[in-house]
């Protein structure tokens, strides 16, 4: 379950803390909250980009929504199913194994499927 969110009048005071130049440790103890909660909304005003002070025109849902960012939808990959016929011709072949199928699999796809996926879906 994801930790509650603090209150936009808090990371605000997070980062004009840090602005400010105290260290991570003291803006936790200031602001009530822990020292890894304090780096974690850093980190994610890093990647917005954000920095103090705030423009005037930044509202807090806007901030919020810099901030937490809806999470990216899964992006196509390149997971071409394997040829399961070609790959039983071959798999018949002396000292071919699995993971070389697995392997010359991957070098065509190299987005393709992971080892394990590949063999249970080989045994099915």
């Amino acid at each position: 379950m994801p930790a509650k969110r603090l209150p936009m009048r808090k990371i605000k005071e997070v980062l004009r803390l840090k602005a400010s130049g105290m260290s991570s440790r003291k803006i936790a103890q200031s602001c009530g909250v822990s020292r890894p909660t304090v780096g974690e909304y850093l980190q994610r005003a890093s990647r917005a980009g954000l920095t103090w002070p705030l423009p005037e025109e930044v509202s807090d849902s806007t901030l919020e929504h810099q901030l937490f960012p809806d999470p990216p939808t899964p992006a196509q990959r390149d997971q071409a199913l394997p040829d399961w016929l070609y790959i039983q011709k071959e798999f018949r072949h002396k000292h071919v194994t699995l993971f070389l199928l697995w392997e010359e699999y991957r070098a065509q796809h190299p987005k393709g499927y992971q080892y394990s996926w590949f063999c249970e879906r080989y045994r099915q």
